[in-house]
């Protein structure tokens, strides 16, 4: 069910929530993405927890973000929808932006049950970055219609191993608004930047070891083209020192295939997890 939140400091989040009766799980998308996103693990998870994706602010139908956006705004913001919806134990799942904005209100909050990170809140290097910019340009582009941005987006999905159905088409076209030169993406690409360049700004060992909650984080091993994965494995060495309650699984899915493609295993893995009773 798809609806709209306006929390305690004003700001309005474009919010879908299907039901379930073990717990609440709130889930923060990545850089360029939207709440449809977690599509497979919120169908997958349907009738057992209570699943809340959200847009982000400055994507889909959520308020633009403000001109000083970056992973720790986006907490402050997640941390204020916590507060308004009044969720007292949380379970938070974050992919890729989202893992870095969901540690972080991990770390501020000791209420939070338990952490699912999806191939983030590790050190970005230079590779995440000569992968991550150039895929940004199609943001300020103006298309002709729907179509044609769908068929761009999805001729680089098909290079990202990413399955093209119905179900990725309409998480694409939900991205894009129309105009009166045509239609172009809902998000602005400078604040979209800004916000890719807070990850090298998170510090590890400075956020990290302040994390209680149980965390099950996920490396994506899988090549980005011929290049390499989107994160370094390497680059979670300081992610699995800091975080005392962390248990790491390993995938050879690349980065966009972790959510974009259905994961059974993966599903199965997160269940096991939030199965477990005992500390959080």
């Amino acid at each position: 069910m798809k609806k709209y939140i306006k929390t305690k400091n004003g700001r309005t989040f474009c919010v879908n929530e299907t039901f379930g009766e073990n717990g609440t799980i709130i889930a923060a998308h990545g850089l360029t993405g939207n709440h449809k996103q977690f599509y497979h693990f919120q169908k997958a998870l349907e009738g057992k927890y209570r699943f809340i994706s959200y847009d982000i602010l400055g994507r889909g139908n959520s308020d633009e973000a403000l001109e000083g956006t970056s992973i720790f705004t986006h907490a402050e913001d997640l941390i204020d929808l916590i507060e308004t919806l009044e969720i007292e134990q949380p379970i938070l799942m974050g992919y890729s932006m989202g893992a870095y904005i969901c540690s972080i209100v991990a770390s501020q909050l000791s209420q939070i049950k338990k952490l699912i990170l999806l191939d983030g809140a590790g050190r970005a290097d230079e590779t995440t970055r000569q992968l991550v910019l150039p895929s940004l340009e199609r943001l300020s582009k103006v298309y002709a219609s729907p179509e044609e941005y769908t068929a761009e987006v999805g001729t680089l999905d098909q290079n990202l191993k990413v399955h093209w159905n119905e179900t990725l088409e309409e998480i694409v076209q939900y991205d894009i608004k129309k105009i009166e030169e045509g239609w172009t993406h809902k998000s602005n690409r400078d604040l979209i930047e800004k916000d890719f360049n807070s990850f090298y700004q998170f510090e590890p060992k400075r956020t990290l070891p302040k994390i209680t909650a149980k965390t099950l984080l996920f490396i994506a091993r899988g090549k980005i083209g011929d290049v390499a994965p989107l994160f370094q494995e390497e680059g979670y060495e300081e992610t699995r020192k800091h975080i005392s309650t962390v248990e790491t699984k390993y995938t050879d899915v690349n980065h966009y295939e972790l959510v974009f493609n259905e994961q059974f295993k993966i599903v199965e893995e997160i269940e096991e997890f939030l199965d477990r009773r005992g500390v959080k």
